[in-house]
């Protein structure tokens, strides 16, 4: 295809600008992303956060593979200055239900034999094992599991602005505040899109990377992806609280939740309940798509919260919550990304289904998409859209509890200003 012809990508999240690199890099010299949100990195991506897990730990071989490789990306030039390498403590805690430590176990096995974590794994059955690996843990954490050293976190929304300047000293064009209304065709060729601003884009390919909120101008993805939200919330700590805690790995009690080190510019510690996420159906569309606002957590998760550091951390435990909010991912139901082209439609490609397991692989995603825009097609059936499979119904492996909508939630939490502003 002539690398001169218009490209258009909506979205630009992970996957819409991992997308504009690998393209712009290969030579394609015409790339437009549209952006809805007015400031980057979009307010309501999954990766404008502070810090992702990156890891190899997969229940299936073939996506450890890739974040392998992703593993081996994060620490090219581009990317190598967010990458931390402060290890992985996964474990469970004495009351996980057994679901979480099959998980658990699933992980382990497909790492364990490979050559690359030799010398990288120890296991944890003890408080004294996890007091080597993190000695700055006061809590009681009667856990068991495995300590992986060949693990850690990005830095994420420092990542995407990485990858944001890379796309335009490569020559991409950005609209930011360019929400799309709907897509336009000729028939079945897909022409472009236009905006709620009434500007019509022309691209002979077009290709959707919306997150959670792809059912907004995809309605026909509505069977094969939902969009659900994870809470996370933030405790401010001293300069000296996050000295003691800087160089702690990841840590993860699978039925409980997860939390990283200390951002080193802010002092924030981020932190993440277990759950199984929650929907929001309460649209003209019939489908789960996030709202407007994202800035509460329900409060059975805040309560979650401070049970994990109860366990970790107990001085904190009763320490004021800041930055609460719910970040939007869209789940398959098998969390299988869906790279391909929309069927019955030509010039419309779709990458969708992050499935909470994609923002690891933004330095590489990109080349997979390029590779269905040059062939116009999918041969990877795992990647290849799936009429008639319920993401909806599907009960993922390593989600713990049950899928809640926000309608059923009475009792939410939001952050003092933030509840005082809506009086």
């Amino acid at each position: 295809m002539d690398k001169q012809n218009p490209i258009l990508i909506l979205g630009a999240g992970t996957f819409g600008l991992s997308t504009a690199y690998h393209l712009a890099k290969a030579g394609y010299t015409n790339i437009t992303i549209l952006e809805k949100s007015v400031t980057f990195p979009p307010e309501l991506s999954a990766g404008n956060d502070l810090n992702k897990i990156i890891r190899a730990e997969y229940e299936d071989p073939f996506y450890a593979e890739l974040a392998l490789e992703a593993i081996a990306a994060w620490k090219s030039p581009l990317f190598a200055p967010y990458y931390n390498e402060t290890g992985y403590l996964l474990c469970n805690s004495a009351a996980a239900p057994e679901k979480s430590k099959k998980s658990l176990q699933k992980a382990l096995s497909s790492i364990s034999q490979r050559p690359v974590f030799r010398n990288k794994i120890i296991p944890i059955s003890s408080r004294n094992d996890i007091r080597k690996v993190a000695p700055a843990f006061t809590g009681p954490m009667q856990w068991k599991g495995y300590f992986n050293s060949f693990a850690g976190y990005a830095a994420a929304a420092d990542s995407l602005m990485a990858v944001y300047s890379a796309c335009i000293a490569l020559g991409v064009t950005i609209h930011l505040n360019s929400a799309v209304e709907a897509l336009t065709y000729s028939g079945d060729i897909c022409t472009g899109a236009i905006t709620t601003a009434g500007k019509h884009y022309s691209a002979p390919i077009t290709v959707l990377a919306l997150g959670a909120s792809l059912g907004s101008v995809l309605p026909q993805i509505k069977s094969q992806v939902v969009a659900k939200a994870s809470p996370l919330a933030h405790i401010q700590l001293t300069p000296e609280e996050a000295i003691q805690l800087r160089g702690i790995p990841v840590t993860y009690a699978r039925d409980l939740g997860f939390f990283f080190e200390p951002d080193r510019r802010t002092n924030l510690l981020k932190i993440c309940p277990a759950m199984a996420g929650y929907t929001n159906y309460n649209t003209p569309f019939g489908l789960s798509l996030p709202p407007d606002d994202n800035a509460f957590i329900p409060a059975v998760d805040e309560a979650m919260i401070r049970r994990l550091l109860r366990e970790t951390l107990p001085e904190l435990a009763d320490r004021p919550l800041v930055g609460r909010r719910v970040c939007w991912c869209a789940d398959t139901a098998d969390s299988e990304y869906v790279i391909d082209l929309v069927p019955g439609k030509k010039g419309l490609v779709v990458v969708t289904g992050d499935s909470a397991h994609a923002f690891k692989m933004l330095p590489i995603i990109g080349k997979w998409v390029k590779e269905v825009v040059e062939k116009g097609r999918q041969d990877n059936a795992r990647w290849q859209w799936k009429e008639g499979s319920d993401a909806a119904a599907a009960d993922i492996s390593w989600r713990i509890g049950q899928t809640t909508d926000f309608k059923e939630v009475k009792d939410i939490r939001r952050d003092p200003e933030i509840a005082q502003a809506r009086l």
